[in-house]
């Protein structure tokens, strides 16, 4: 594992700090256009941020991996990372199917679908109970 500098782990946090921002922005102003109960905006960071995320990582490990390394963990980990992390989640499905490993990919994202389905409904119940 690579050891990161203090500015390194800032600039993470600058871009993190942004994709937070942006993503609220997104959301609150995508669910106020449409105002059904399907939560686009969500939907629309998650797809929005998945592309963004494939592209910047095709650019800065194929096309220019020459990028210094503090600008692609502030943009693939830190803003894309807060903007949406369904993106990460994305890119690493995509890498175990592009590695043939095709029964963990399906097991992946099933298992993160349903399980974080679960973890939420249990933090729900709990909060319900113990507030």
């Amino acid at each position: 594992m690579m050891q990161m500098s203090l500015w390194h782990w800032a600039v993470i946090g600058f871009g993190g700090s942004l994709g937070a921002m942006a993503r609220f922005g997104v959301v609150s102003w995508l669910n106020r256009l449409h105002g059904s109960a399907f939560p686009w905006g969500t939907f629309a960071v998650n797809v929005l941020g998945s592309f963004i995320m494939g592209l910047a990582f095709v650019l800065f490990t194929i096309k220019y991996p020459q990028v210094p390394g503090s600008l692609r963990s502030f943009i693939l980990v830190g803003f894309l990372g807060a903007f949406t992390t369904f993106s990460s989640f994305s890119l690493e499905l995509l890498s175990l199917f592009q590695q043939h490993f095709i029964s963990i990919a399906l097991t992946y994202a099933l298992a993160s679908v349903l399980i974080c389905l679960v973890a939420v409904t249990a933090g729900y119940a709990t909060g319900r109970f113990i507030f």
